[in-house]
């Protein structure tokens, strides 16, 4: 069925993992802002209260993405789609979820602590909430996602951007192929899917050189640096994938500031 097949499936997935994720935060956050207080006694409350439903969205997230890519390999193959479900640890950090949930309460109590305002301390550790809560959720795609794929015999995947609007980080990384074998990088608040790669033949490491080109193009503008073969900066030198000890891979510049073209290493 080819293309028109995966783009109903794609829009199926993205509505199911766009709604749940959506109904995750707004019910987290809500809980958060219900809150009398944020002492040690309401933490506790608080993280009774949502945890279960957070680590449920978990669940639900990898079995929707099992499902998805499923039937997308099946397609791919010319065999019948067969999920037979992922095992997702509810430590996706390997760290217990419950310490996780009183990091915004952490941040609460040390914003109040340097002096700062009673709102604005909430409002950090909500912002904290927020991208926790998020990234939990997209690393429940991850971790479904290599293990659905490494069942299926795939080699090698993508990253699919979401949205109207992606980061810099997320754009870049989507020109690249990645190995099944390894998480797909992300970021804090990162909602890019992964999408399996046709066949076991290696692409190469660039599979897409008009959005390579176009990216080359917007960082040209910020930068003064031009190539219309979009490889003056290397992006594999200015974004990198580092080790996080609870996310895994995780997307990062090798610096936060460019003054010129002299300051991002050539190829």
């Amino acid at each position: 069925m080819g293309e028109a097949l995966h783009a109903a499936l794609t829009e199926r997935y993205d509505a199911l993992s766009t709604s749940l994720r959506n109904r995750v935060i707004s019910f987290v956050l809500d809980a958060f802002d219900s809150l009398g207080s944020y002492r040690d006694a309401e933490a506790a409350a608080f993280i009774e209260q949502v945890l279960p439903t957070v680590l449920a969205a978990q669940q639900t997230m990898g079995q929707i993405t099992d499902a998805y890519l499923s039937a997308m390999i099946a397609d791919m193959l010319g065999s019948a789609a067969a999920p037979t479900g992922v095992a997702l640890d509810e430590a996706l950090r390997g760290v217990d979820p419950a310490e996780v949930y009183t990091r915004p309460f952490v941040t609460t109590w040390t914003a109040l602590a340097r002096g700062k305002g009673y709102a604005q301390a909430v409002a950090e550790g909500r912002t904290r909430l927020l991208s926790i809560t998020e990234t939990d959720l997209q690393l429940a795609r991850t971790h479904a996602a290599q293990q659905c794929m490494q069942r299926s015999g795939a080699k090698f995947f993508r990253r699919r951007l979401t949205g109207s609007a992606n980061c810099a980080l997320c754009t870049i990384a989507a020109t690249q192929r990645y190995r099944v074998e390894r998480l797909m990088p992300i970021h804090p608040g990162c909602d890019c899917k992964v999408e399996p790669l046709v066949g076991n033949k290696d692409p190469g490491q660039i599979i897409d050189e008009r959005l390579l080109r176009e990216a080359h193009d917007a960082v040209a503008k910020g930068v003064g640096a031009s190539d219309a073969g979009g490889r003056a900066p290397d992006y594999r030198q200015v974004i990198i994938t580092r080790e996080h000890g609870e996310y895994g891979p995780l997307l990062a510049v090798r610096r936060h500031e460019f003054t010129g073209p002299d300051d991002i290493p050539g190829s």
